[in-house]
């Protein structure tokens, strides 16, 4: 049995589309499943409550998200017990980083088809963050600062409809992210590492905690993260002119930007970051509200998640 979790809302609506024609296919290869569509924001999580409490260590449910990167964390968030859920993705977004650091098949046919077959399980590296009183598992990253704002403001702006239309999703982000950083304000911040390393910043950009090499609609920030690796990689950005961040972001779709004054990259099991003042924060690149402290730790078991064949 197969449980999928639907976003028919995701790509600007072209979700539910994509959905009917692997539903039709499901139907049509006789194969038994149950379907569930997501009617609001956290209804996923509810759902994702919902069927992993029926399985079990021994006998895990096979669970698949249909949706976006930003669905991703919801689903993982209501997992009751991440060792009684196979985990199945199919992308029907417009980031598509989680399909990108995991080397998934970005058409919704071939995942589906990976799926069916479950060609090889991978044990996957669970972050969770803890802000404002609230807990949320995440796969791809979490952070503060420049980064989150940008996706809070994309996930707003009527104009990624249109984009999205056009299959220019990602110029979204480059024009919301230009506009940003024209009126961006900077701040202090404090980060904690492993309950034993300090280190403090003026004039910070952004802090991003990854579970994958990329976010952001490709921008490879920690290009040596890996899921699998029981490790956190962590990207701050910070005391360089408007002027450089600007220019070494293209340099970060290839991963060049890590030598680049101002860039620091660490590694670490769980972090602390305070802020001088409220910031923009945010998981998957959902928006995670404005904080001035979140916390971001690996649960202590993995999640079985289906991949390709190599």
């Amino acid at each position: 049995m197969y449980y999928f979790i639907v976003n028919p809302k995701s790509r600007s609506g072209m979700g539910k589309c994509i959905w009917n024609n692997l539903r039709a296919r499901l139907l049509q290869q006789n194969i038994e499943f149950r379907s569930y569509l997501t009617e609001h924001v956290g209804h996923a999580t509810t759902l994702s409550r919902q069927i992993s409490s029926l399985g079990t260590p021994d006998a895990p449910v096979t669970l698949v998200t249909v949706g976006g990167d930003g669905t991703i964390y919801e689903v993982l968030t209501g997992i009751s017990d991440l060792r009684s859920v196979i985990f199945g993705y199919i992308p029907t977004g417009s980031g598509n980083d989680f399909c990108r650091g995991m080397a998934l098949p970005k058409d919704p046919d071939a995942a589906l088809t990976s799926i069916i077959r479950q060609d090889r399980i991978m044990e996957m590296d669970v972050p969770c963050i803890s802000s404002e009183g609230s807990k949320y598992r995440f796969g791809i990253s979490a952070g503060m600062g420049y980064d989150a704002a940008v996706c809070q403001e994309v996930l707003s702006t009527p104009f990624k409809k249109i984009f999205n239309r056009l299959h220019l999703g990602k110029l979204i982000y480059l024009f919301i992210a230009l506009k940003k950083l024209m009126f961006l304000h900077l701040f202090s911040m404090t980060i904690h590492m492993d309950g034993d390393r300090i280190y403090h910043y003026d004039n910070v950009y952004f802090t991003a905690v990854m579970n994958q090499k990329y976010e952001g609609g490709g921008f490879k920030f920690c290009p040596d993260a890996s899921p699998q690796d029981g490790m956190l990689d962590v990207i701050t950005a910070e005391g360089m002119s408007k002027l450089k961040l600007l220019l070494m972001l293209p340099t970060a779709f290839f991963g060049k930007h890590v030598h680049v004054k101002g860039i620091h990259i660490f590694r670490c099991k769980s972090i602390d970051i305070n802020t001088s003042a409220p910031v923009s924060v945010h998981k998957d690149g959902e928006s995670g509200g404005i904080s001035d402290k979140i916390s971001i730790f690996l649960e202590n078991n993995s999640l079985k998640v289906i991949m390709p064949m190599v």
